[in-house]
């Protein structure tokens, strides 16, 4: 069994200022992405300028924000809201939802794009590899913060998380991290480098994250106030990823090759 390291949660101070692991880790993920997406648009075949880039993050995280906290309060924890409704604003009680941030996304992309006269896909798919730095970055900040650890195990590498029943348990959040994060990245990365149909790297982004994080559901605890959702097993991490699948699916076989520029590294 390995041991939990434990974290201070201020990573720095200055002065009277303390900057924590886990509101870091959210920039850190930003920076990443804000970088990689610079390399990218400095490509001739880029579909937006470095100038545009920029202005698209602010646009994306505003997405990542409201969606993320919205998708939580519909799909993890309604009928609390329900009855707490200025709860729903309390964002520093915690209470996001990657399904939730990637519809907020979405949108906030097709606004983008149709105000620059370009596509939803053709963004989609300039901005699906840079999206795994974040992720990883997030589900580190998970494990720091000692959350949404995962079900009990005998196994070698089990540990024991601060706030949980004191029982050897999965780190699912570091398997999160290495699936969502470093070989989503690698995959999207290398598939990217060659000119794909239109929709082609958006929809592999959808197949290989709803693919791990669906097998990943199940080292993770499910959420306490919702159980199995569906046949009795299923999370709602999981249910939310079978629509993910699908249109995944939908995107890499329908094959349209109409605009011919593809993406590339």
């Amino acid at each position: 069994m390995l041991y939990y390291p434990h974290f201070d949660p201020v990573m720095f101070s200055v002065g009277p200022l303390h900057f924590r692991w886990y509101g870091m880790m959210y920039v850190f993920g930003v920076v990443s992405g804000w970088l990689l997406g610079r390399l990218r648009a400095g490509k001739p075949w880029s579909p937006i300028t470095r100038t545009q880039f920029d202005d698209y993050i602010t646009w994306a995280v505003i997405g990542v924000v409201l969606g993320g906290r919205i998708g939580y309060v519909l799909f993890y924890n309604l009928a609390y809201y329900l009855q707490n409704p200025l709860d729903a604003f309390a964002v520093w009680q915690g209470g996001m939802s990657f399904h939730g941030g990637l519809i907020g996304v979405i949108l906030m992309s097709w606004l983008f794009a149709r105000r620059h006269g370009l596509t939803l896909f053709q963004i989609t798919d300039f901005v699906a590899p840079l999206v795994p730095p974040g992720l990883f970055f997030g589900r580190i900040g998970n494990f720091i913060n000692a959350e949404l650890w995962g079900r009990r195990t005998q196994s070698d590498w089990a540990m024991i998380f601060p706030g949980s029943d004191g029982l050897p348990r999965h780190p699912s959040q570091l398997y999160e991290a290495g699936l969502e994060g470093v070989a989503l990245f690698l995959i999207l990365w290398a598939y990217s480098r060659k000119p794909r149909p239109t929709g082609g790297v958006s929809g592999l982004f959808l197949i290989a994250y709803g693919a791990f994080r669906f097998l990943i559901e199940f080292t993770r605890e499910p959420d306490a106030q919702l159980g199995f959702v569906a046949l009795h097993w299923m999370s709602m991490g999981q249910v939310l990823c079978l629509p993910m699948l699908a249109l995944g699916a939908y995107l890499m076989l329908r094959g349209d090759r109409k605009s011919g520029s593809g993406n590339r590294v």
